[in-house]
Order: structure tokens, then sequence, then C-alpha cells
């Protein structure tokens, strides 16, 4: 539940503070760059230089000499040390606590995100008053986050950072649908307030890494994990909640290795022995390999296995599960079954700046059928894309321009507590599967002005009542149709677009003034949903969230 999750966060930033007190290390590089594809995206220049031999695969990222001085650009955007008032260094330059020795550092901020909208295509004429909490004006969209992050190191060996968000707010109606139909704030925590016209929620991450030497991190804490160099990824995403989990990343020459273990929870099966959520262990390996600066390729393999039976009956850790070893967890622990999948990821910089990627994935396999495109036997998906920085020689123009495609079934299995998700929700692509999708994506800074743009296209097949057509990931593979072709059932198509214009007020905590503009227009046979919307408000942190789906 999350009162457990929150609870386990609690312990995990105890731990971070009794190691901090009490460690005394030396020189390594262990800082932690929390994620989200806006903040990202400014990095490309330098990661996908054809002199950056850096692995970008695997994120969130860890701070190295490939991204600092840039990272560094980016926190002193717009900063005057000269400012004496403490009130406005604080609320334009600095962190709000920013403590710096040789020993070791610490920084704290108050995260704000209110924001309010109207959406234009709502016809039922809602009208949500956040007064009693704290929120502006009447709205039929809107946002109210209170929130905060502490983060710091300990010598160059350690560093910890944590964030938590208490929120209400006023989704539109599509994504209103889908938090019902789950009970969960896709991405984030459960729906605290099912019953009333705003959505109430909250949720922590924390984190503590550790690199003992240059080649080797460990990191301890609850948060998400992304695999690939796409908006999206088929393979692992930070689309579900955040987790707990154990990960160790290595880097040896030309290789990176990441091994993780993480313990999820699934909302649609019943209760475990605990009295809560069934849990779910969940084993990654990921291996990049730098052929050379502008070539790389990648190994991924996931096991998914429930900790205790329909009936409640722990199985207990099985000790296989520790396994290290790339690929190995594809054929499971022997004691406990559950479903394995494998993937492989490609890179190459076609010119400077510039990069090819994609992804493969393969999740049942039966190799007499594999080249029949309409079969039940093998399911599977695929991206392909371009992304790259200063397009037409324009300093700070990212790009990215992605297709990706998953067959009906994958991810899905017969027992669903062993369904690729957390909390109801895929751990890869958000429109789970039987999709194909195509996302453009262009961004432009200057000053502390931000531009961003944003198309998607999509098809797929929906399910009519007792059906499953094999997009929702979290039913049982019992298919209904005898067959395996993407956008079967209700044929549907999603046309999306969003526009966002921001103004950094303090880039530490990347709190900015946002206008946005978002139109999604969903139709098949039966229905037609849209929605038009306009937003402004103020926005901080660096999370990553999903509303293109």
């Amino acid at each position: 539940m999350q009162k457990n999750s929150t609870k386990l966060a609690g312990k995990i930033i105890l731990l971070l503070c009794v190691i901090a007190l009490s460690a005394n290390v030396s020189k390594a590089q262990s800082v932690y760059l929390p994620e989200s594809y806006q903040f990202y995206q400014k990095f490309n220049a330098d990661i996908y230089s054809k002199s950056s031999r850096m692995h970008t695969s695997l994120r969130p990222f860890l701070i190295d000499s490939t991204i600092n001085n840039r990272y560094n650009q980016l926190m002193n955007l717009g900063v005057d040390s000269s400012r004496k008032n403490w009130f406005l260094r604080k609320l334009l330059n600095e962190h709000l606590i920013d403590v710096k020795t040789n020993e070791y550092t610490f920084y704290g901020d108050i995260l704000l995100e209110n924001t309010f909208g109207h959406d234009f295509d709502d016809k039922t004429n809602k009208q949500i008053n956040f007064k009693p909490i704290g929120f502006g004006p009447t709205a039929k969209v809107g946002l109210n986050t209170r929130g905060f992050q502490f983060g710091g190191t300990v010598g160059d060996k350690f560093s910890f950072y944590t964030s938590g968000y208490e929120n209400q707010a006023a989704f539109p109606n599509y994504y209103t649908d889908y938090v019902r139909t789950i009970g969960f704030i896709p991405g984030q925590a459960y729906d605290r307030s099912p019953g009333k016209n705003y959505r109430d929620y909250s949720y922590v991450t924390a984190l503590l890494s550790y690199t003992p030497i240059k080649q080797l991190n460990i990191t301890l804490g609850q948060d998400k994990t992304f695999i690939g160099d796409g908006y999206r990824s088929i393979l692992l995403s930070d689309n579900a909640a955040p987790a707990p989990l154990l990960r160790v990343t290595a880097n040896v020459g030309k290789l990176q290795y990441m091994a993780m273990w993480t313990y999820m929870q699934d909302l649609r099966d019943g209760f475990d022995s605990f009295g809560g959520n069934r849990r779910k262990w969940g084993l990654f390996h990921y291996l990049d390999w730098n052929v050379n600066n502008s070539l790389s390729f990648g190994f991924f393999n996931a096991y998914i296995v429930p900790e205790a039976d329909a009936q409640g009956n722990r199985r207990g850790f099985d000790i296989n599960f520790i396994n290290p070893v790339l690929f190995a967890s594809s054929f499971g622990p022997s004691s406990q079954p559950g479903n394995a999948l494998v993937g492989f990821t490609g890179k190459y910089k076609i010119f400077d700046k510039s990069a090819l990627y994609g992804q493969l994935l393969f999740d049942k396999f039966k190799a007499g059928n594999f080249f029949k495109s309409n079969n039940t036997d093998n399911t599977n998906g695929y991206q392909l894309g371009i992304r790259g920085a200063d397009i037409f020689g324009v300093k700070n123009l990212n790009y990215l321009l992605e297709y990706n495609t998953v067959k009906p079934y994958t991810y899905a299995d017969k027992d669903i507590m062993s369904a690729y998700t957390h909390y109801s929700q895929p751990l890869g692509d958000p429109l789970g599967a039987n999709f194909r999708e195509l996302i453009g994506i262009v961004n432009y800074s200057t000053g502390r002005f931000d531009f961003q743009g944003q198309i998607n296209y999509a098809k797929y097949g929906l399910d009519a009542s007792g059906q499953n057509n094999g997009k929702d990931v979290t039913k049982p593979l019992v298919p209904t149709l005898n067959s395996n072709s993407v956008g079967q059932g209700i044929s549907t198509n999603l046309y999306y677009a969003e526009g966002l214009v921001s103004f950094m007020v303090n880039p530490k905590y990347n709190m900015r003034l946002e206008l946005g503009g978002i139109y999604r227009h969903e139709s098949n046979s039966i229905a037609t949903k849209n929605a038009a919307i306009i937003s402004f408000g103020l926005r901080s942190s660096f999370r990553n969230l999903y509303h293109d789906f």
C-alpha cells in the first residue's frame, strides 16, 4: 500500500542520514541526476557528440565529466552572484538550503506546483474549487503540489537524494477516466479521493548512491529506471510509479553492466499474506557495449515473479534470483515460475550530435511460427528513432522523431501477477501493447526561455465487453482471438499535440512559469473523445510524468 511505500522511504532517508554522519570517504563520482525528458534533452549536444564515449541508454545518469560542464551551465543559468538581497538570491539563484564543506554538501528546497487551466471540450460544466486547500480561483483543470527535495554528498563516494509530493489535481476527463479505472495516478500514487471531483495523492522517492571505486556504483532506494535512448522505452520505462530497488552498475572499458532487483505490487488480484496488495519481484539485467564512439549495442532481460501464489502462500526467496549472469534469468529461477522478457538496443551517431537508435523486444517466442505475422505464439515489439541537437546549425535546438510498436498480448501472462506491470501500470510504453505510435518533439532554449512542441499519433485496438484483444497488459493471457495483429479489436486512432512555453525562475530546482496547450482527439466506431486545454502556472522539480496517451 502507499503507507508501506512511505514507511520504506522514511527508513531509507534515515539510513542516508546515518551513513552521511558516519562516513569518511575518498575521491569517486556518485552524484545522481533526477531524470525528466524536458531536462535531459538539453544534454543532447554533449552525449551524442562523436567525441563522447558516454553510455547514454541507462537513466537516471550519474554526473560525470561528459555532462558536468553543461550541467553547471544549466544550474547557473541567469545566476547573478553579486546579488546581495537574500530573498532574491533564494528566489532566483540558489537552493533554499545550501551547505558546502570539504567533507560534505547538503541542499534542500521547497517544491511548489500551482497551475490552473480550462478544457474547452469539457461539456460537464464541472468547477473545481481548490480554495480550501490553498489553490487560487475555480478551474476545470488544475494542480496544487507542495513538495520538497533534499540531496547532498559525503566525500565523493556517497550521495543521497529524496523528494516528496503532496498533490491535489483536477485532470481532464480522459485522464480522470483512466485514474478511476485503475484507482491510481499514473506514475505516482494511489487516488485517495475516488468519490470527489479532484484527485488527492502523495508519494516520495529516496536514493542512496555509493561509488566505492570509479568503475562501480551501488544504488539503493525507491525510484524509477529507464533503459533506452528514446522518449519511450518498450523495454523498461519510467511510466510506472517509483518502486523499491537495488541497482548495481559496473563500467569496465567499453562495457556498462547493470543488474537490478525491484519489489513491486499489483492492484487487481486480491491480497497476500501480509494483508495488503500482492507483491512480486523483478530482476533486470542490461549490458551496454560501446563498440566505438559512434556505435553501441545493448542486451537486456527481465524476469517478473510473484512473491506468493494465488492462495497467498509465500514461495520464499529463491537464491537463483540473485543470479547476475545476463540472460540467465530468462529461463526463470527454478522454484518460481514467472514472466521472462529479452531485448536489444542499438545506437549509431550518424552525424555529430545526432543519433539513430532502436530497441527490439521478445516476450513469448516460438521459432517455428516466428515469421508468421498472425499468431499468438510470438509477442514482440520494436522501436526506431532519431534524436539530436543543434539541428540546422541552431544552437540549443533539439529534436526527436520516434516510432514504436508492440504486438497484442506482449507483457501479459496467464498469471496476472507475473504481468510486466507495477501498480497496474505498464513497465514499458504507457499504451501497453497492441499499438503503433509515432512521436515528434522539438525543443529550443534561449536564455531563461524554453519552447517545446510535441505531436503524437497512435493506432491501437480496444476491447469490447468480455474481450481481450491484447492491449490491456493487466488482463490474463487468454486471447479472445486466435490472432496477433496490431490494431485488432475496436480500431482506435489517437491524435495528440502539446505546446509549452516556459520561463526559468530558479534553475536549481527547475522552478519555472509555464504556459501550455494540449489538443487530444481519440476516435473509433463507438465514440469520440476530445480535449482542448490551456493551462498556466508555476512548476518545479525534475520529475517525468506522462499525459500523452
